[in-house]
């Protein structure tokens, strides 16, 4: 999708997006913002959307946010300071393929059910890496296609309906493994119905 049909389809889910996506969601997010906590440090959270996964950051943490669609983004600061999230140093309106952030400034990235969403995602891997510490980690929640199966089939005939969904049902978890900078460490799907995966990749030292 461009980022027109990106801004268009975010700007009519935002207002309904924590209790339809966000609700399905739920599962992976938790399992992703575990493991940054256990981490510590510098966090960037890519597409943070309505800022769902904020108030579960600890606050031992420094969370910076970016999304391109200014409706989610306004949701998320009312989150913010409803809830007074110190962890949240900024949240910033962004292109994903063209951070406008420094090299190796984060020790973990998130990417939680964005990556099928964005344009040009081998792009937006290129930004996430060059923004990672070496040693860092990126931390991706994500549906990725099937490779045989009914459900395969059902993802190739949703294809074409992406702009309308406003994600691609076909997205391949090869997308995200284009570069030789990020290795894979954790791989796994999410419970109860394997409809998500969770995954880390690390950056090399």
């Amino acid at each position: 999708m461009e980022l027109a049909q990106v801004r268009r389809s975010y700007a009519m889910w935002a207002p309904v997006y924590d209790a339809t996506f966000g609700s399905l969601t739920t599962r992976g997010r938790r399992m992703a913002v575990a493991h940054v906590n256990a981490r510590g440090g510098s966090v960037l959270e890519v597409g943070v959307g309505t800022g769902l996964s904020l108030a579960s950051y600890g606050r031992h943490l420094d969370v910076t946010g970016i999304d391109y669609s200014h409706e989610m983004l306004a949701k998320a600061r009312e989150k913010v300071a409803a809830q007074g999230l110190t962890q949240v140093s900024a949240l910033r309106q962004m292109d994903a393929r063209a951070l406008d952030l420094p090299d190796a400034r984060f020790d973990t990235v998130t990417a939680l059910h964005v990556l099928s969403v964005v344009p040009e995602p081998q792009r937006v891997m290129a930004e996430v890496a060059r923004v990672l510490k070496p040693g860092g980690e990126v931390v991706i929640v994500n549906h990725f296609a099937r490779e045989s199966g009914p459900m395969a089939m059902v993802e190739r005939l949703a294809a074409p309906l992406a702009g309308r969904l406003g994600w691609h049902p076909d997205f391949r978890r090869e997308q995200v493994l284009t570069g030789p900078e990020l290795v894979p460490v954790v791989e796994k799907r999410v419970p109860p119905l394997g409809l998500m995966s969770f995954m880390v990749l690390r950056k090399r030292a």
